[in-house]
């Protein structure tokens, strides 16, 4: 780098396009980021994934969770929208996931690796069956107490 250049100087490289392919993958890439700001507008409406992505549940596989629902998801056309979050407190139990499926309390999921998550998307995303792995709410709410 230039003494002159710095971070926010440094010019921005562009994806050159060389082939019909090349300008396919840019055309999928944005509107798959548009399609997702469009989602996010109204989450309630969705399924909703939540990724425990705490040190526990990166250090357990989360992030190859994350990613195989994200692709799973969109090429099933299934509408949701996943997100990361820290711990949930199910360390013994990561990668955690919770799901949330319009009109349903959400459900968190635990051990889930590529396997698990593929269960989950067919049989309780799709179709409302319980799988294993559901970890029970383990408190109670001290509303209306």
């Amino acid at each position: 780098m230039k003494p002159e250049e710095t971070d926010k100087t440094k010019p921005i490289e562009m994806a050159t396009i060389k082939s019909l392919d090349d300008l396919r993958k840019i055309k999928s890439e944005v509107q798959t980021k548009l399609s997702l700001r469009e989602r996010s507008n109204h989450p309630e409406q969705l399924v909703q994934i939540r990724v425990a992505m705490a040190t526990c549940g990166i250090a357990s596989g989360a992030k190859t969770v994350m990613d195989y629902m994200v692709n799973e998801l969109d090429k099933r056309n299934i509408a949701a929208v996943v997100t990361q979050t820290g711990c949930m407190g199910y360390c013994y139990a990561e990668p955690t996931i919770e799901v949330t499926i319009p009109g349903k309390d959400p459900l968190v999921f635990g051990y889930v690796d590529t396997k698990k998550a593929d269960q989950i998307i067919e049989k309780y995303i799709k179709n409302g069956e319980l799988v294993e792995g559901i970890i029970p709410v383990n408190y109670e709410s001290i509303e209306g107490k």
